[in-house]
């Protein structure tokens, strides 16, 4: 869960790259091999970004056998079926549907 202020989660989200991850992981949970392909991006920086993601309180991760499942933390995830494309972080929110792929 994110700290009392938005700091550390306006900081993760002031990275296009990351925007794109949580845009991804709005769906459906993906494994760094999974976001590295669908974004194009190499799975180096895919896991530097979800580290960061992680330590905001964005997003959680779950091992699956040998893999590691990426997904939306769980109380964004209560929020985000009633708000659909947009993360209400308390402070602030993010409509990532106005976001480009």
């Amino acid at each position: 869960m994110p700290k009392q202020d938005c700091t550390d989660i306006l900081k993760a989200l002031s990275d296009r790259s990351r925007m794109r991850i949580v845009k991804t992981l709005l769906t459906e949970a993906h494994s760094v091999n999974d976001l590295a392909e669908e974004l194009e991006i190499s799975q180096y920086n895919v896991s530097k970004h979800l580290r960061i993601l992680r330590e905001a309180g964005i997003v959680e991760v779950e091992p699956d056998g040998t893999r590691r499942e990426y997904f939306i933390a769980a109380p964004f995830r209560k929020k985000l079926e009633k708000a659909g494309n947009t993360l209400d972080f308390g402070c602030c929110s993010f409509d990532f549907a106005k976001l480009a792929d």
